[in-house]
């Protein structure tokens, strides 16, 4: 496979590949200077660079730290890894690092990059004891989640409405549902995340009726995301884009002001601390 012509959209063995190339580039590096950074031979750099052999984890952490690469490609390679994620996610992820914006909204769990460990940990254990998934799966999940969660350090901008019920479904249990609470109330003080919490209240007023996510990369331009059972779905029609995002705009001035949101996140924590002692 030509690296002129690999499509980092074909696949995230590909995408994982263009990254790498690119982010060696950046930092002005041969193939040979990087391979003797990495103690990796130039040989292998090509190969994986042109997505004809699967990178080791060793390798990948040992050229994000040469390269600085900010957890992006650890991130493609978890995506590679996991089997287990839905179509079109990977797809998403690749899209997801190099936002500028993040805009969530979420009508059953709390978003995956506002997670706590515990929370994500129980949610993924569920999963195994249906039968859904394998125990390594899981766990590959959650170190994709977790390399994920690097955007709430490198994302200038993130906006999260979540849906009331999604304070008041007990995850884990009333100890780690109220960790969870804590930890989005955590969250909420940092000056480049905003957590909003969409009201009952609302009932059929409320704009969206299924979770979305939509970023803003850095040309301006905006892509849409939401799943369904079967798939990811990765929208980049403007049209549609900008329809989505008025929706979630007058969903940010319809739901609780975010001073509003976190007196209720904090109830609801306090509540469930009573419940569990």
């Amino acid at each position: 496979m030509n690296r002129r012509t690999l499509d980092p959209t074909s696949s995230p063995l590909a995408a994982f590949a263009v990254q790498l190339r690119r982010s060696r580039q950046d930092k002005e590096l041969t193939q040979v200077e990087f391979g003797a950074l990495v103690r990796y031979s130039s040989v292998y750099i090509s190969n994986v660079e042109t997505a004809k052999q699967a990178p080791s984890l060793k390798f990948v952490q040992r050229a994000e730290e040469v390269l600085a690469a900010g957890g992006s490609l650890e991130l493609l390679w978890w995506s590679w890894k996991n089997g287990a994620l839905i179509p079109g996610f990977p797809e998403y992820t690749a899209k997801e690092r190099e936002a500028i914006a993040v805009r969530l909204f979420e009508t059953g769990m709390v978003p995956g990059i506002l997670q706590d460990h515990d929370y994500s940990a129980a949610y993924e254990a569920a999963i195994v004891r249906r039968g859904e998934a394998t125990r390594v799966q899981a766990d590959e999940r959650l170190n994709l989640l977790s390399a994920r969660q690097r955007l709430l350090d490198r994302t200038p901008a993130i906006h999260a409405v979540v849906d009331e019920g999604v304070l008041l479904r007990p995850i884990g249990g009333s100890t780690v549902m109220a960790k969870q609470l804590s930890h989005l109330e955590f969250l909420s003080c940092r000056p480049n995340i905003v957590i909003q919490v969409a009201p009952y209240a609302l009932a059929e007023d409320r704009p969206l009726s299924h979770p979305v996510t939509l970023l803003t990369l850095p040309n301006r331009t905006m892509v849409g995301y939401t799943e369904t059972l079967q798939r990811g779905y990765l929208e980049q029609d403007a049209e549609t884009v900008a329809g989505w995002a008025g929706k979630y705009d007058r969903l940010q001035v319809d739901a609780l002001s975010r001073a509003d949101s976190l007196a209720m996140i904090r109830a609801v924590r306090k509540e469930l601390e009573r419940h569990a002692r």
